[in-house]
């Protein structure tokens, strides 16, 4: 049964558990390239990396390509909503909360994958 995660830790470390993080690294990737602003993660970069170059793109994309970000969003399936309960005064939490829910998504589309 698929649990939703409740932080970011808890999220790439239940991927470990599962042998899906490689998965997890390839999606993002993917979605990423989709959306014209590649990530490039290699599939040796570890958990706390990942969350780092992560939090430091989505950061970069809503400070200076705003329409951008919003189409990754797109691609991704970020609900909507969830990003709106958001509080955006602050860039440097948003850009945090807002790879959560992007990892949150990516992570639901790996997992459904592998056991369906």
């Amino acid at each position: 049964m698929f649990v939703a995660p409740i932080s970011t830790d808890h999220l790439l470390s239940e991927a470990e558990k599962e042998h899906l993080y490689e998965k997890l690294i390839e999606q993002l990737n993917k979605d990423f390239n989709f959306a014209n602003e590649p990530i490039d993660l290699p599939k040796s970069t570890k958990p706390n990396e990942l969350k780092v170059q992560l939090h430091e793109k989505i950061y970069r994309l809503i400070q200076y390509k705003f329409a951008e970000y919003l189409s990754l969003l797109y691609i991704v399936d970020v609900p909507e909503d969830q990003v709106k309960k958001l509080d955006g005064s602050d860039i440097l939490e948003l850009s945090e909360q807002v790879s959560f829910l992007i990892l949150k998504r990516e992570w639901m589309k790996v997992w459904f994958r592998s056991k369906y």
